[in-house]
């Protein structure tokens, strides 16, 4: 696992694709491909990212942009 200043970098930037792709949505283990994280950073960023209510978890389990609908074409 990464440092709290790393973790706070990563949740930095990976809001930042988050605002950037609205209609982003990931799995856990497709955020850890994208972004080269282990699972234990991820998880961390996770908790982070809902804590601040910058993702929701869809149910297909995946982490979708807060405000927006689970579907984009249905918005």
């Amino acid at each position: 696992m990464v440092d709290e200043m790393d973790v706070a970098s990563l949740v930095t930037r990976i809001e930042s694709e988050y605002r950037e792709m609205p209609g982003l949505q990931l799995t856990a283990p497709q955020m850890q491909r994208m972004w080269c994280l282990d699972a234990v950073t991820c998880e961390a960023v996770i908790v982070i990212l809902l804590s601040h209510r910058i993702v929701v978890k869809t149910s297909r389990n995946a982490y979708a942009r807060a405000g927006r609908n689970e579907n984009p074409a249905a918005a």
